[in-house]
């Protein structure tokens, strides 16, 4: 690789790590906001938690088809996939902002083993779901800058990261959603 694509790639690492903080911690502190409490009178999103299921759902869908569009060697498609799937993670974050702040928390009523289930299935996914932020940034910029070894590298990690977060996204809302008010 060449300094000129190490160069090109520096120039997306601030933004990278900005993103990567930023995200969550705007998340995190969206989730803590109900507007309906700050006497804000809006009615409870309660059709979204099966939306934005389905858009991980979709989500995981379009990031195998974007591998199997690579190792068939159809770079376009697999481009054009990997932007629909940043796209689709980006919806299920508004989605799922816009329910929390309007929505009080469901709480998960399981008991015994599928409580542990649950909850280990929960923190791995939320975990998760912050880590893969800047991978995610990372593999988009070295194909951008066409750093293709380095972009192939991380992908390996990134992609059955944020597959793992999107199945997961799938599970929990599935384990939750007989508890929905």
């Amino acid at each position: 690789m060449s300094v000129v694509d190490i160069e090109k790639e520096k120039k997306y690492n601030k933004w990278i790590i900005a993103l990567s903080v930023i995200i969550p911690v705007a998340v995190a502190a969206l989730f803590g906001i109900n507007l309906r409490e700050l006497g804000f009178d809006v009615k409870p999103l309660m059709f979204l938690p099966p939306i934005y299921a389905v858009i991980n759902g979709l989500t995981a869908v379009v990031l195998i088809f974007a591998v199997v569009a690579i190792k068939n060697k159809n770079r376009t498609l697999h481009e054009k996939l990997m932007k629909f799937a940043i796209v689709l993670s980006v919806l299920f974050l508004l989605l799922y902002i816009a329910y929390h702040m309007t929505s009080d928390s469901t709480k998960f009523g399981g008991e015994g083993a599928v409580m542990y289930i649950y909850y280990f299935i929960l923190i791995t996914h939320i975990a998760l779901s912050v880590i893969v932020i800047p991978f995610v940034l990372i593999t988009y910029v070295r194909a951008i800058t066409n750093n293709i070894e380095r972009h192939r590298k991380i992908a390996k990690i990134t992609f059955p990261l944020w597959l793992y977060v999107a199945v997961t996204g799938v599970v929990v809302y599935l384990m939750i959603s007989p508890y929905y008010a």
